[in-house]
């Protein structure tokens, strides 16, 4: 279906963890050190300035934000009163840089790490190779108090994290896997019941998020696109961009607005030197759903 989309912002070093809160699209820029927000006007202004990558975002329930600190595998947290502190450290868990996260209803923030240098992986080897031999990596929970626990193993490059309007399962999209992967949630916040919620064959799953008719829009990161697929694995739409896309988020006042984050590649050396990636945005038929 051919839609008319939307250039909503210009000069992002690299987008991510986009998320839509207080009537305003949320999102990290890596190489500006900085997490942003833009209104439907395309007004953005900078929200926070760290000393590391900024990615995954999402908010405590006494309205703290969370960022994840890629390179020093950090969760920061920035109090309502302001104050940043370290929420709780990773390294313990993240074999490499920590990226996307998706935080529940009770506090509790799911993230991801990349398990290798990806950098350095894709320039020696090539990115087809390091898709066809993913480096397993751990999904990392944190609890509202800051405790660090292991959430699921040996998941090849866990990316894109969803929670359903119910609270009840989590979906994670493994990006050298080429699949989302579900989990049931306990009610202490543990994963269970670990299944391939699609294979995805062909598509590199990044930044996703889920829709009211239970299908996810994801970005894929192998190509310049964002993709709308049911559980399973059929695609049910695409949407073209003028640059690979990297994240996603559905948000608006309907949540009916697809807000993409695009960049030239998500290699350092193609996105840290000048500002050229976009956020761009389209408006679908079926509204968000689960945490936005």
């Amino acid at each position: 279906m051919a839609r008319s989309i939307t250039h909503l912002a210009d000069g992002i070093y690299f987008g991510e963890g986009p998320r839509w809160h207080d009537g305003r699209l949320w999102f990290s820029d890596f190489h500006a050190f900085a997490v942003k927000s833009v209104d439907l006007a395309g007004h953005v202004r900078t929200e926070l300035q760290i000393d590391d990558w900024p990615s995954g975002l999402g908010w405590l329930p006494d309205g703290s934000l969370l960022v994840v600190a890629m390179r020093s595998r950090r969760l920061l947290r920035r109090w309502p009163d302001g104050r940043i502190t370290t929420h709780a450290d990773l390294s313990g868990l993240a074999a490499w840089h920590t990226n996307d996260m998706v935080v529940d209803g009770e506090g509790r923030a799911y993230v991801g790490n990349f398990g290798l240098d990806l950098e350095t992986a894709i320039h020696e080897q090539g990115f087809e190779a390091v898709i066809a031999n993913p480096v397993g990596a751990n999904l990392i929970r944190v609890d509202p108090d800051g405790s660090v626990h292991l959430a699921a193993p040996d998941l090849a490059f866990p990316n894109g994290s969803m929670i359903t309007s119910d609270g009840r399962t989590l979906i994670v999209g493994e990006s050298t896997g080429m699949r989302l992967t579900a989990f049931s949630i306990a009610a202490d916040g543990s994963l269970q019941d670990r299944r391939v919620w699609a294979a995805l064959p062909g598509i590199v799953p990044d930044g996703a998020c889920l829709d009211a008719e239970g299908a996810v829009w994801l970005a894929d990161a192998g190509a310049a696109r964002c993709v709308r697929v049911a559980e399973g694995g059929a695609l049910l739409d695409t949407i073209e961009t003028d640059q690979p896309c990297y994240a996603c988020m559905l948000g608006g006042p309907e949540r009916r607005h697809l807000f993409m984050l695009t960049a030239p590649s998500a290699l350092v050396s193609d996105c840290a030197p000048a500002p050229r990636g976009h956020l761009v945005v389209a408006q679908v038929d079926v509204p968000g759903a689960g945490l936005p």
